[in-house]
């Protein structure tokens, strides 16, 4: 046959093939809540910024309302935006958006074996074990309270050690913050040196850039074509490997150390679980569920308390008559040697309102992870479908104009009443919210007070240039809003 009348039918075969598919796609496209026209291929990509995702989300709301749906490639999505419907999802329907929705960054290397991206029976058990467990060893509890502030004093001294002079504080508090999650599931801290501990706290935070990047974008829209093409992306899954020998290593020493009756930690706690349900078919509880579990935890409980603190203390350098108003509130109510302790924080209002504040402006997790609709339901008179994606865009709640007078400034006084006591207000979702709220809550709270309230005890932050320049622009805008890269001086107290 001649190569040209081969290469036409090719070409016909293959342009019929997407004929097929988009016209698929279109048929399907009438059983959601409408939304822009996908193209076939790239769907609604065209209309979206994968640099500043839920953006470009909350402008197509203006014009499709609160339910929406976006295609992401040929694969349909139904977005949420606004404090009522996020709400009334989340909340009020937990159970049918309490599903985990694709997330292949994680999903191609966890597998469904870990605490976070699975679903069904095997989630809902995991999730009790891991909250009992760390209630267990302590978190919200005083006992973790001083883990964490026995890390702080650790912090201050690698700040001190600064003398004044510029310096990154992105690595210092990654190693902090990291160690608290690591004496829960490991049983002890590391020293800051350890070079295996340099290697998981170097391996999460370059993760966590690379999958808030465009680069994680577009692998988690097309990751079986991604997976063949070079590229930064690549180094996720090494990444993720990189920690796989590391906790063999750490549960090999705790099998060959364990005493049932007197654990030490998360990871004596899963054994003896594995070994009493060894004989069980039905079981969760095996060694790659432990070592996923550790991963995605480990995960959890290190970046995003890491990003609020460097993203606060840049915000407080911008406005530093808000950070001085801090300072005099510890000075009244710990002084400047008694470390910061949680009871502390219903005695600082102002403090309270300012984490809260920064946590809302700051917006670290403007859209949550993927969740997925486990039975038909309705929302806002529309009827939606089981199993479809379901993206509730978490910054269309923290700057929603029906819940903060004036949502793009920085103003605390958003959390406080007209007698300056804390004001609470539901609003405010930076842990997500419903059954698949971040598991880790309670610590993430602790760590935020401890380690913001503790630092500036000890310490004012100036930038080196004017407070007016600094940029407070995300640089990333996938998993995390990101700051940009910047140095400061710790000033003593």
């Amino acid at each position: 046959m001649d190569i040209g009348v081969l290469l036409i039918l090719l070409l016909t075969a293959c342009i019929s093939y997407l004929i097929m598919i988009y016209g698929k796609i279109l048929q399907k496209r009438g059983q959601f809540p409408p939304g822009p026209i996908p193209l076939p291929i790239v769907g609604n990509l065209l209309q979206v910024n994968t640099d500043n995702i839920a953006r470009s989300l909350i402008a197509i709301s203006k014009k499709y309302g609160p339910v929406f749906t976006v295609y992401f490639g040929p694969k349909p999505n139904l977005v949420l935006c606004g404090y009522e419907t996020i709400k009334e999802a989340l909340i009020n329907q937990a159970e049918q958006f309490g599903g985990r929705g694709p997330y292949p960054v994680f999903d191609n290397y966890t597998k469904d074996n870990d605490v976070a991206f699975s679903n069904g029976e095997k989630w809902k058990e995991l999730r009790r074990f891991a909250l009992q467990t760390m209630r267990n060893f302590g978190v919200g509890k005083r006992s973790i309270e001083e883990r964490i502030q026995e890390e702080n004093r650790f912090l201050i001294k690698e700040f001190r050690k600064t003398n004044k002079s510029p310096f990154e504080p992105t690595h210092i508090i990654c190693r902090s913050v990291s160690n608290v999650i690591c004496s829960v599931l490991f049983g002890s801290r590391f020293d800051y040196e350890d070079k295996v501990f340099q290697t998981i706290a170097r391996s999460i935070d370059d993760n966590f850039k690379l999958i808030s990047s465009s680069w994680g974008t577009w692998y988690n829209i097309y990751p079986e074509i991604m997976d063949y093409l070079p590229g930064p992306h690549k180094k996720i899954m090494v990444n993720h490997e990189t920690l796989r020998p590391i906790f063999q290593d750490i549960i090999k020493t705790h099998q060959e150390t364990l005493d049932p009756d007197n654990p030490r930690d998360y990871i004596d706690v899963f054994l003896t679980k594995m070994e009493k349900e060894k004989n069980n078919p039905e079981s969760h509880f095996f060694m790659e569920t432990l070592i996923m579990t550790m991963h995605t935890l480990l995960y959890g409980g290190t970046d995003t308390v890491t990003t609020t603190l460097k993203y606060s203390i840049l915000v407080l350098m911008k406005f530093p008559e808000v950070a001085e108003k801090i300072q005099e509130e510890i000075n009244q109510v710990i002084g400047p040697d008694r470390s910061p302790s949680t009871d502390d924080r219903k005695n600082m209002p102002y403090t309270d309102a300012v984490i809260q504040e920064l946590q809302r402006f700051t917006d670290i997790t403007p859209l949550s992870l993927p969740h997925l609709v486990t039975q038909e339901t309705q929302i806002k008179g529309f009827k939606i479908p089981k199993d479809i994606a379901v993206i509730p865009v978490l910054s269309s709640v923290h700057y929603d104009p029906t819940q903060y007078e004036k949502p793009d400034v920085f103003n605390p006084a958003n959390f406080l009443d007209q007698n300056g006591c804390v004001k609470r207000n539901d609003a405010l979702m930076a842990f997500s919210a419903g059954k698949r709220i971040c598991p880790g809550e309670v610590l993430a709270r602790m760590e935020i007070f401890l380690f913001l309230t503790t630092l500036l005890q000890h310490f004012t932050f100036q930038p080196l240039g004017n407070r007016d320049d600094i940029d407070l622009t995300p640089t990333g805008s996938g998993l995390l809003n990101i700051p940009h890269k910047y140095k400061c001086c710790a000033i003593p107290l």
